[in-house]
């Protein structure tokens, strides 16, 4: 993920959660955000001003009326140069100031005066989030167009269990990235499928491969960072469920050509990411395999080829398919983009070293209908999703573009 030239304004206020905010800042900077921390009075009793300054390499704003400060940062300006704006932890008081438009602080005005998207994250004791104010303040930020983040459940630390703990920072900063990604894919469908698939031999035993799931779960994200309404279906891997995706489980090829087909007929885009099984066991044993019966001869079948099947279908969608490879590269992926019906292809050869299973960055070819073969150097897999949606963003038909949220002019 990347937010290079990119400034995030973070606004910390009292809570114990602010310490999760040293993270969230942390996360943002090396993400290549530019962060400015506009840290409340109360919130000074729980962190200080040098470790956020540390952290985000710039001074933090405190003070309405620090003539030193305003001098130097500016309450405007800090409005106007946001490209995102996030309350983290956002306490009942300070959610009460913002449903009813009360500027008494600089983290209030500075809400006020932006036009950049407002997101609210936030935490306090169970009881205070249930209560009927609160959550009327909360419903009028959302009908303000402010992003309120749930706050998850859990231990609390004032002991109590259930709702009010600050979602972790990893969530917080994705949050941001899903508010200034530009909307490319606004309004579209996009299914991606993911992970390996298994095939069962016996009740404990299962013919697999070394699939991750990584890069299908990048594009998943990057697909939802740009608008669109994204299903994931994925066979079983050790990740965890993306937030604002619709996220199918399954475990074998069969299974997931089900899936697969049932939602790719609503879907604009279909990309498929997963390491699909080409074979499976003619036969599952009803018992645990024993040894000791000498040489074990499996016989195999074929799976259903779900990418083709999806090629054929009836419909105009994007269809995107992946080739990996361990010898002949580009020349494999073209006989399979030609053969499957796809639009376009993208090719690794799985041997080359940070380019195979279960790492986290990748070397691509991309290659479409045309003949165009594109040749990329190793990037994160996150990078290499964003490449594949810009290319699905120039092969669909053409709409309006949205974007993350309306600015108006910087003062200059």
């Amino acid at each position: 993920m990347s937010m290079r030239g990119k400034t995030i304004v973070v606004g910390v206020s009292g809570g114990i959660a602010a310490y999760k905010a040293c993270e969230a800042v942390r996360l943002l900077v090396q993400a290549g955000a530019t962060v400015q921390v506009v840290l409340t009075r109360a919130a000074e009793e729980f962190v200080t001003p040098l470790t956020l300054q540390a952290l985000s390499g710039r001074p933090v704003a405190r003070r309405t009326f620090d003539l030193t400060e305003e001098s130097e940062i500016g309450h405007i300006r800090i409005a106007d140069t946001a490209d995102a704006l996030l309350i983290a932890p956002a306490t009942a008081n300070v959610i009460a100031k913002l449903a009813t438009g009360i500027a008494d602080d600089l983290l209030t005005t500075v809400v006020l005066a932006t036009r950049a998207p407002v997101l609210v994250a936030p935490a306090m004791n169970v009881h205070m989030w249930e209560n009927a104010t609160v959550q009327a303040n909360v419903a009028r930020l959302r009908d303000a167009g402010h992003v309120v983040i749930e706050p998850a459940s859990g231990a609390l630390a004032c002991g109590y269990e259930g709702a009010g703990r600050l979602p972790e920072p990893d969530v917080l900063v994705e949050e941001v990235a899903v508010a200034v990604t530009e909307k490319t894919l606004a309004g579209r469908r996009v299914l991606v499928t993911a992970g390996p698939t298994w095939e069962a031999l016996d009740p404990v035993r299962h013919v697999a491969n070394r699939s991750s799931g990584k890069m299908g779960f990048a594009v998943a994200r990057a697909a939802r960072r740009r608008g669109a309404r994204v299903t994931l279906v994925t066979g079983p891997t050790a990740l965890a469920d993306l937030r604002g995706v619709e996220c199918v489980h399954v475990t074998s090829a069969r299974e997931m050509e089900k899936a697969a087909l049932h939602h790719a007929a609503a879907a604009d885009c279909v990309v498929m990411a997963a390491a699909v099984g080409d074979y499976r066991p003619l036969e599952a044993a009803r018992h645990k395999i024993k040894r000791g019966r000498g040489d074990l001869e499996i016989r195999l079948t074929p799976n259903p080829d779900i990418l083709a099947k999806i090629g054929a279908l009836p419909g105009q969608r994007v269809i995107v398919g992946f080739a990996a490879e361990t010898r002949d590269l580009v020349a494999n992926a073209r006989r399979k983009l030609q053969a499957k019906g796809v639009h376009l292809m993208v090719a690794n050869d799985v041997t080359a070293p940070d380019a195979g299973f279960d790492v986290d960055t990748n070397i691509v070819t991309l290659i479409d209908r045309s003949g165009r073969v594109e040749r990329f150097e190793k990037m994160s897999k996150d990078e290499v999703a964003g490449v594949i949606l810009d290319r699905v963003r120039d092969l669909r038909t053409p709409r309006t573009t949205v974007r993350a949220a309306p600015r108006r002019l910087r003062r200059r």
